[in-house]
């Protein structure tokens, strides 16, 4: 077997609605201020405990997006896993996630719709702490079809 067999993931034929994977992950002070660094958000809601400490929020909180890019590391190495492309992901943005927090990121199958060489997948997408949504959405997946 080559080394792309054994890496890609799941192909459209293998996909069922209802179909579901996660991947937990706990919030650290190094994950938020790296992504901070790479994304270049350094909003002081994100870096800056005194400035954050006077806002809403009563300290810091992690970027928005950090917790969406968990949603894409499920795509990516669970569900559908290697070989898949996002299409598109709409999210909503519920709750704070603290320093500390475990969130959970959990695709589910939707709808499958089929085509010729490929299948578009849509997927509810959650991102919970605790029982608490924190990002909701939903997202698009393009799917290859094994060949043949």
């Amino acid at each position: 077997m080559d080394l792309n067999s054994e890496l890609h993931g799941y192909y459209y034929e293998d996909l069922t609605v209802g179909q579901s994977a996660a991947l937990a992950k706990t919030i650290t002070d190094a994950d938020v201020v790296i992504f901070a660094g790479i994304s270049m958000d350094t909003n002081p809601m994100h870096v800056n405990e005194p400035f954050a400490a006077n806002t809403m929020f009563k300290g810091r909180i992690a970027h928005g997006m950090l917790g969406a890019s968990l949603l894409s590391a499920v795509f990516g190495t669970k569900l559908p896993g290697a070989g898949c492309i996002y299409v598109s992901q709409t999210l909503k943005f519920k709750a704070p996630v603290r320093i500390g927090d475990t969130m959970v990121a959990r695709v589910t199958v939707r709808k499958m719709t089929e085509k010729k060489s490929n299948g578009f997948v849509e997927f509810d997408t959650v991102v919970t702490v605790g029982d608490t949504v924190v990002i909701d959405g939903e997202a698009m997946m393009l799917v290859p079809k094994r060949a043949g």
